[in-house]
């Protein structure tokens, strides 16, 4: 199965992102609890009612994914056991194929290989990017501290 499945990939419209905007906000107003569980009540178009019971975690979840169909961004769901291709890990990076293919061939993110395709665990990618995000965090806040300590007025 691919992960990335163009064919699924919708931006939200104007009222999607209005509706994901007022059902975040409902959602948010819910997460507060210890509950382990959560039932919400599902009406659909003939208005027959049911009740669902869910993982507080999933709730939570999904109202991750409302906040940012909310910003009218896309979201995508990935299990943390799938495995990527390059292209697509390249992608969830937000760099080239090639850098990334570099990157595997150095050593830096553990991979596999199956013939001449080489596969990533999502846990694996992720790993490398938040190393990744904290040494560049802490190299901003180092460049930051010394440009307040040179004086140079920020």
């Amino acid at each position: 199965m691919n992960i990335i499945d163009s064919k699924r990939t919708h931006l939200p419209d104007e009222r999607a992102i209005a509706a994901a905007i007022e059902s975040s906000r409902q959602i948010a107003a819910f997460l507060s609890t210890e509950s382990e569980t959560q039932r919400i009540e599902l009406v659909d178009d003939v208005q027959q009612r049911q009740i669902v019971e869910l993982p507080t975690f999933a709730l939570r979840l999904l109202g991750d994914i409302l906040s940012e169909l909310a910003l009218g961004n896309t979201v995508k769901v990935v299990p943390i056991h799938a495995e990527l291709t390059t292209q697509e890990g390249a992608d969830l990076l937000n760099v080239s194929r090639p850098h990334l293919v570099k990157l595997l061939d150095e050593g830096l993110i553990a991979h596999t290989k199956t013939g001449s395709h080489r596969r990533i665990k999502f846990t694996d990618l992720m790993a490398y990017k938040n190393d990744r995000d904290s040494t560049s965090q802490a190299a901003m806040a180092a460049l930051a501290a010394q440009a307040q300590a040179l004086g140079m007025g920020y």
